[in-house]
């Protein structure tokens, strides 16, 4: 479960939300709950909301010492979008049809994304990449990189950045069907039970793992077509600190924590093996910021995994790492918001010892709030998940 808010938490102003996961909208992780049906939020508005980032306490932030050392910030979100290639009416019975056309809904993704004014953004379910965001993302300052998902999917993962903020100095790619090769030896992946989710989940909406072949085969298990990205980036500030940015979208399925916590363990070795290559191209410390949609829930074994180096753990991970919101008042009630899931699944992740700090995070709205009722999206919030998100402060050290 989520950790409850501090009272500066509870206090913050409401913003955005959206997203999930995806290869069926709604992937019930045990640690989700279901809401009562609402009526969704149905009203039009000319102007979506302007996302708001809330200053964090000087004690949880930067002394005034640290932040004199080194003045320059930049602005970081995460945001699954939410695929057109997803968006049907049969996934999202509870949205307005209206809402969920491409025409709409692209000019409404299009314009949050505008209004993060983010230097570096990373996005989950992004299709529609060479057609639509790649050149209206440049019209508005934006570069950016992409890798598709494998097989015959259509979406991927992208990071768009400012230039003027950011320079691209490295990038790899990660395509988890290497799992295949590397792990259908050895004992990390097998046939793992059901992980207890909801009984009324709905199975139609989810694909047959079973018609891709025998999902006991690990070479059958592992193809998920699930990918990644490794981007390194010299910041615009005096002393050009080399940032790492991860971005990526972990299976959905929550009975196949085997394949989820497999890639989730992948994506760390190459992280640690990118930060490596980094360290001792440019001769520096780089930080890392890892980012996306875990399709875990805070304190499951995915979750635990990824922090495992900050807590009493046989399996622990190559690198140290912390989520930022939990680090900073705890995660937030939700991500994602539907009838029939509601649950924390996008994280932001930040490298021990590391010479960026966070300031002010990116808001979210609470269970209550008339924008989110009735689940997502709507035509206030054109994805199924929220956005997060922080601006950072280089300190040098």
């Amino acid at each position: 479960m989520p950790k409850p808010q501090t009272a500066w938490t509870a206090s913050l102003p409401l913003f955005l939300l959206r997203r999930c996961s995806r290869s069926a909208p709604n992937p019930f992780p045990p640690g989700g709950r279901r809401l009562p049906c609402l009526p969704v939020c149905k009203r039009r508005m000319s102007t979506q909301a302007h996302p708001r980032f809330a200053t964090l306490p000087t004690e949880q932030s930067e002394s005034q010492t640290d932040a004199g050392a080194a003045g320059y910030q930049f602005r970081l979100v995460s945001y699954n979008i939410l695929a057109q290639v997803y968006v049907k009416s049969t996934f999202f019975p509870h949205s307005p049809s209206a809402c969920l056309k491409w025409k709409s809904r692209s000019k409404a993704v299009l314009t949050e994304l505008k209004s993060f004014d983010a230097d570096l953004m990373c996005i989950q379910e992004l299709d529609e990449y060479d057609t639509f965001y790649k050149k209206n993302m440049e019209n508005s300052g934006y570069s950016s990189i992409y890798i598709q998902r494998s097989g015959d999917k259509r979406d991927g993962c992208g990071i768009f950045y400012k230039p003027k903020s950011a320079e691209l100095v490295q990038k790899e790619g990660i395509h988890y069907n290497d799992l295949v090769e590397k792990y259908v030896h050895s004992d990390h992946v097998h046939s793992a039970p059901p992980n207890n989710s909801s009984p009324e989940e709905d199975t139609n909406a989810k694909p047959d793992n079973s018609k891709r072949g025998d999902p006991n085969d690990p070479r059958v298990r592992l193809k998920r077509d699930c990918v990644g990205l490794l981007a390194a980036f010299k910041l615009s500030d005096p002393s050009d600190h080399i940032l790492v940015v991860a971005n990526t979208h972990i299976y959905w399925d929550p009975e196949w924590i085997d394949v989820k916590l497999a890639q989730a363990k992948y994506l760390l070795s190459r992280v640690s093996q990118f930060e490596q290559l980094i360290s001792n191209k440019f001769n520096c410390k780089p930080s890392v910021i890892i980012a996306g949609d875990f399709n875990s829930t805070p304190g499951d074994k995915v979750y635990n995994y990824l922090v495992s180096a900050n807590i009493e753990s046989t399996d622990e991970a190559p690198i140290k790492l912390r989520s930022l919101y939990a680090a900073n008042g705890g995660e937030p009630e939700f991500t994602n918001y539907t009838p029939g899931f509601t649950g924390t699944l996008d994280y932001i992740f930040l490298s021990n010892g590391s010479s960026i700090k966070p300031t002010s995070l990116l808001c979210l709205p609470r269970g209550d709030s008339a924008d989110v009722q009735g689940g997502l999206p709507n035509f206030q919030h054109p994805s199924d998940h929220l956005p997060i998100g922080a601006d950072f402060l280089v300190v040098n050290r």
